[in-house]
């Protein structure tokens, strides 16, 4: 298949660039390296630096390359900048999408991929884990973007013709994500023991989040592939794990020995997350194989390697 991923140079979807040329598929990389970086560029891809944002530049890949499939990931992917300015959050999240869907209806694009947020579109959860069927409230314009992004697919569907699978991740985590962003507690941790430096964790630290790895969501974007059906599936584990719980893996896990050391809360920081991946099992095969513990030292010896 000709696939067009966008952000393919960013951590996730660089995994899953290489998944697809793993499997054979005919790739074109759409990214202007804000977020992402050459070095995770997948040499069998071909890579076109252009801004989704940039209509006419999108306009002429599309029409040139005409790709089967949109494997969507390129994104404006900060909460907090969403939250202090929510119409640059749309512009990208939103405005990009529909450039891509409009250049891309026009010549013959069957099937998106789109990376959801699972972490956001729920909101504060009434259950844990979250199923795909619970109400989706969320409480940040990132989260916002991600679910008005699923309806938009929804009506290019019904419209068009395009079949799509929303993606609801929960934390990702794993090599190549960035240790210096606001994203990533995990890298972000993992740096900082790393050179022996003292993570700060915001509040309490009994906030929870559903850790799963990347190799099990690029393999998630491969089976969506693959698969015939329509609609949201959560890609997690369905487990919640506390920041103070991951503090003390990684610790232990680099070899470090810090105390916890808190600091002040984030305001408007969602207090639990987990999601349910029954529907994905069903539907496209999938469930995490990775457990926290093992992908932890997978990217903890990614880094140590790969240290600059």
């Amino acid at each position: 298949m000709k696939i067009v991923v966008s952000g393919g140079a960013g951590f996730i979807a660089s995994h899953v660039t290489d998944a697809y040329v793993r499997a054979g598929h005919d790739v074109v990389v759409v990214d202007n390296l804000t977020g992402g970086h050459v070095r995770n560029l997948d040499p069998g891809a071909r890579f076109a630096n252009i801004d989704i944002r940039d209509r006419a530049a999108l306009a002429e890949l599309i029409a040139r390359e005409r790709p089967d499939v949109l494997n969507h990931h390129a994104a404006q992917m900060d909460v907090r900048r969403s939250v202090a300015d929510p119409v640059f959050d749309a512009e990208v999240n939103l405005v990009g999408l529909l450039n891509l869907l409009e250049e891309g209806r026009g010549h013959g694009l069957r099937h998106v991929i789109f990376a959801s947020s699972g972490g956001t579109v729920y909101g504060e959860h009434q259950r844990m884990p979250a199923c795909e069927g619970d109400p989706t409230e969320p409480v940040c314009p990132y989260g916002v973007t991600k679910l008005a992004t699923e309806l938009y697919l929804h009506y290019y569907a019904h419209m068009y013709g395009i079949r799509w699978v929303a993606l609801r991740y929960g934390n990702v985590y794993g090599p190549r994500q960035n240790p210096h962003g606001e994203a990533g507690v995990v890298s972000i941790f993992i740096g900082q023991l790393l050179r022996d430096q003292q993570p700060v964790i915001n509040g309490s630290g009994k906030q929870t989040r559903d850790y799963v790895y990347v190799g099990d969501v690029a393999q998630a974007n491969l089976l969506a592939l693959q698969s015939d059906f329509c609609g949201a599936l959560n890609v997690g584990t369905g487990i919640e794990t506390d920041v103070n719980q991951l503090f003390a893996l990684l610790c232990a896990v680099t070899g470090v020995d810090k105390p916890e050391q808190h600091g002040p809360a984030k305001p408007g920081e969602q207090s639990r997350s987990a999601l349910d991946p029954s529907r994905a099992r069903s539907a496209i095969g999938w469930q995490p194989a990775v457990s926290l513990a093992d992908g932890i030292a997978r990217t903890v010896a990614h880094f140590r390697e790969h240290m600059e």
